[in-house]
């Protein structure tokens, strides 16, 4: 008989191995890495269906005066006896997409040739669409065994529809269609439409990153209406020792990202040991239902870097110092005051500690005379006071001895 508690522990553990298996998947997963060509496309369940093997393959359609050639992902024809004339061309645009329907997939051709087409859509010249069928014709079976033509339209003399039944290749892994990766906010340098960028499928030393670059940071985006199925980054270092890796920003505290708010991903990375090869920092992202999106970064390690909470910790050391020096002081004055206030009696200013020494020293730098007076200025007031009442008294002694001299003089004549 089985002990209860094995009972009770038992789911707990499949939970945790079912949750470690799908995290070593998801670090395990291979990147969903963009096709070398433009030959490809995402069929209605999100699948990657590539091409690349059909590029240039002719599909001719036998008509009356004139016979209609597809060269695959290339080109569209007439040929005739009075030359070709071609109806569009496959341009660097990806302009493979699924259909709907009977049709599986839709090419479209443009900048044809412009003889009497000059005014049609976008002035592109003569334009061709190609509606493919994964299989068969729904009229007739094709003699080929790579497909064929089943019905050619003319909707003008500028523009075709042409429907081509071929065997189509097997579907890819299911790729998160509108999810970005890059160094900006509108940029996608690593991940476009859920596709692993040229350069960032594996670690290549033209794309490596620098030893003095400490920290990258990155940007997500995602249709508002699947971002909810974004999970947090997951991180793997190759080899594991030798580069310090941490994760930091909105994508790792379960933000969703959305095309209108970017969430951020900040990798800061510190070189422990030289190393004349990149280190290969893998990040997978886990979506639900999807194929994870997978993407490689690598640093070159030229030299050894300090950790940065050494500068840190000094920074603390000398914010406690500061601290303790500004309270020691605040204590010192304080006690001061009271002394002067209690023992010496002094009142208002004259009782902050130092103030004294603050007048002394404001006065020399601004100049001025103190504010004592000297004794020479004191007797220098009096003299002038004195000076100051002479004259009357002066003038009253003329006036009287002359008034005598007046009345004498007269007597005498």
């Amino acid at each position: 008989m089985v002990e209860p508690s094995r009972l009770t522990r038992s789911p707990c553990r499949l939970r945790v191995a079912i949750a470690l298996a799908v995290v070593w998947g998801a670090i395990g997963a291979a990147s969903v890495v963009v096709p070398s060509t433009n030959c490809y496309a995402l069929d209605n369940t999100s699948r990657l269906v590539d091409f690349s093997s059909w590029i240039g393959h002719v599909f001719e359609y036998e008509e009356k005066e004139e016979d209609l050639v597809v060269r695959f992902c290339k080109d569209v024809e007439t040929r005739s006896n009075l030359g070709f004339v071609a109806f569009g061309r496959f341009d660097k645009f990806n302009h493979f997409t699924a259909g709907s329907g009977h049709i599986d997939f839709v090419q479209r051709f443009y900048n044809g040739d412009l003889r009497n087409c000059e005014k049609s859509y976008d002035k592109m010249g003569r334009t061709a669409q190609v509606n493919i069928i994964c299989g068969s014709c729904s009229k007739s079976q094709c003699k080929g065994e790579l497909g064929c033509i089943c019905n050619v339209t003319y909707e003008s003399t500028c523009r075709v529809l042409v429907e081509l039944a071929i065997p189509c290749e097997d579907q890819g892994p299911r790729v998160f269609e509108g999810f970005t990766v890059g160094f900006h906010p509108r940029s996608w340098e690593i991940v476009y439409n859920g596709l692993t960028q040229p350069g960032f499928e594996k670690s290549y030393p033209d794309f490596s990153f620098r030893s003095e670059q400490t920290h990258v940071a990155l940007y997500m985006t995602a249709i508002s209406s699947h971002s909810n199925l974004v999970q947090k980054p997951i991180v793997k270092v190759f080899p594991e020792n030798g580069l310090d890796v941490k994760l930091s920003g909105s994508a790792m505290t379960g933000r969703y990202p959305t095309t209108l708010s970017p969430t951020t991903l900040i990798l800061d990375w510190r070189c422990e040991t030289p190393r004349d090869s990149p280190y290969e920092v893998e990040i997978t992202v886990p979506v639900d239902s999807y194929e994870p999106v997978h993407f490689t970064l690598s640093k070159i390690c030229e030299h050894r870097q300090d950790a940065g909470g050494d500068a840190v910790g000094g920074w603390a050391v000398f914010g406690i110092l500061s601290c303790i020096c500004i309270i020691l002081s605040t204590v010192l004055c304080i006690g001061g005051f009271v002394y002067k206030v209690r023992v010496e009696h002094q009142r208002g200013l004259d009782a902050l500690p130092g103030i004294t020494i603050l007048s002394a020293c404001l006065e020399t730098a601004s100049g001025g005379r103190s504010g004592y007076s000297q004794a020479e200025e004191i007797n220098s007031a009096f003299t002038n006071q004195a000076s100051w009442e002479q004259p009357q008294d002066y003038d009253y002694a003329a006036k009287k001895s002359s008034g005598r001299a007046y009345g004498s003089f007269n007597r005498i004549h």
